[in-house]
């Protein structure tokens, strides 16, 4: 240990929620810690989002450990200032031990335990537990840098509103909740707009005059733990479902958005001498889609009938979705004059600092449920970690709870050897 490092038992690196909700569970267990933030509290829901985004979720599921939404809208969604507000209130309630402005530069195993080395000081300690996020560096395909120099490229991750886009047309890649979200706005700017389609989740905003996240939460659908899951690896990199969060509960899938004016197109596959190739596969992945929406429906009305719960509209489908026929499979950026292509393929997260052999051949963190396969390492805030709903704010109120458990346990052992 240098002379200038600081000794503490456990550090946590990142202060948004789930980084918050794991020190609001160690100050309960008495184990003293702190939180380094590269940022502010909440950076990233300042300063990574456009002026538009609101939370996916209800307001009412927004809970963490010790706290919940207090306003007077719980059926609302709230707005990105707003959950940065929540957050940083959260933060002070709770008497958050965080060191902002501190970034991390590396953490390496050491002396049975860790350094933690940032631009402000090193810190040694026993455990640590990462909390980041999963959403800090945009996931762009290597195929972006055959687009013409004429396009302007923009990540959904440096996009912040129509205003900032010229008046050509755009070309959304990707149909995740962000994608279908762009291209609605966009399209309500009155640019002309094309979404290429891949995989994706199709959900109703609300069902049954219900909001859909209340039906996954009373049915169990959220519940389920990470080692129930078929397929976990394929859970936690499934696309956020196709929602949005409104004053009116509307809801934005590719119907909605053809509805608009929006063109609707395969995969991109390819981008050739300026033009962009798309897969023929639209109809099938839009039939997938339909399917498995409507096969979580049917799991909804299954548990209301068992259940017995009243008070419900009634039983109901949505139409397929509607492909073109035949569907565009080629989009020639001169001919098409397209001035922008909105990057909307999703996020991964940032472990260059990371200097422990915890990460598989394709760079992502090997863990069960948050214990990272290193003794007294942990992880935080990633999708599916340890149930479903831990891809959400009020997932960390579960999962918090148990992680510090886990990590209590392993100082304790420590302690005792």
């Amino acid at each position: 240990m240098t002379a200038s490092a600081t000794r503490i038992p456990v550090v946590i690196i990142g202060a948004g929620h789930a980084g918050l909700a794991m020190s609001h569970r160690l100050s309960e267990r008495s184990i003293s810690h702190v939180v380094l933030e590269r940022g502010e509290v909440a950076n990233s829901w300042r300063t990574e989002r456009w002026d538009s985004l609101c939370l996916l979720t209800p307001n009412w599921q927004s809970q963490l450990p010790g706290s919940g939404y207090s306003g007077d809208d719980p059926n609302g969604y709230m707005s990105m200032p707003e959950v940065a507000d929540f957050i940083t209130t959260y933060a002070a309630t709770i008497s958050a031990p965080v060191n902002s402005l501190t970034t991390v530069t590396r953490v390496s195993a050491a002396n049975g335990g860790y350094v933690v080395e940032t631009d402000r000081g090193i810190w040694v300690c026993d455990s640590v537990v990462i909390a980041s996020g999963a959403a800090n560096i945009a996931n762009v395909p290597a195929i972006a840098s055959e687009t013409p120099a004429s396009v302007t490229q923009v990540t959904a991750m440096a996009y912040r509103s129509p205003n900032d886009l010229d008046d050509r047309p755009v070309l959304v890649v990707g149909a995740s909740a962000t994608g279908v979200q762009l291209a609605d706005e966009i399209s309500r700017s009155g640019r002309a707009v094309t979404i290429s389609v891949g995989e994706h989740v199709r959900m109703p905003r609300c069902y049954r005059e219900r909001d859909v996240f209340w039906w996954m939460d009373k049915a169990g659908v959220l519940d389920e733990r990470h080692d129930e899951v078929d397929d976990v690896v394929r859970a936690r990199h499934l696309p956020s479902p196709q929602l949005i969060g409104t004053p009116d509960h509307r809801s934005i899938d590719l119907n909605a958005l053809t509805d608009r004016g929006v063109e609707i197109v395969g995969r991109l596959g390819r981008i050739s001498d300026g033009v962009a190739q798309f897969s023929g596969s639209l109809a099938n992945v839009c039939m997938m889609a339909d399917l498995k929406m409507n096969r979580l429906l049917q799991r909804f009305d299954d548990w209301a009938e068992g259940a017995g719960v009243a008070d419900l509209g009634p039983s109901t489908r949505f139409d397929a979705t509607r492909v073109p026929s035949p569907a565009r499979l080629e989009l020639s950026f001169a001919e098409d004059d397209i001035g922008t292509i909105i990057w909307a393929t999703g996020y991964r997260p940032d472990y260059s600092w990371l200097d422990v052999p915890v990460l598989d051949r394709k760079g992502r963190l090997r863990h069960d449920g948050g214990v990272v396969g290193a003794p007294g390492l942990y992880v935080t805030g990633l999708n599916v970690l340890r149930r479903r709903r831990s891809s959400f704010i009020n997932g960390a109120e579960r999962d918090s709870e148990e992680l510090s458990s886990h990590l209590q346990q392993y100082l304790e052992r420590g302690v005792s050897n």
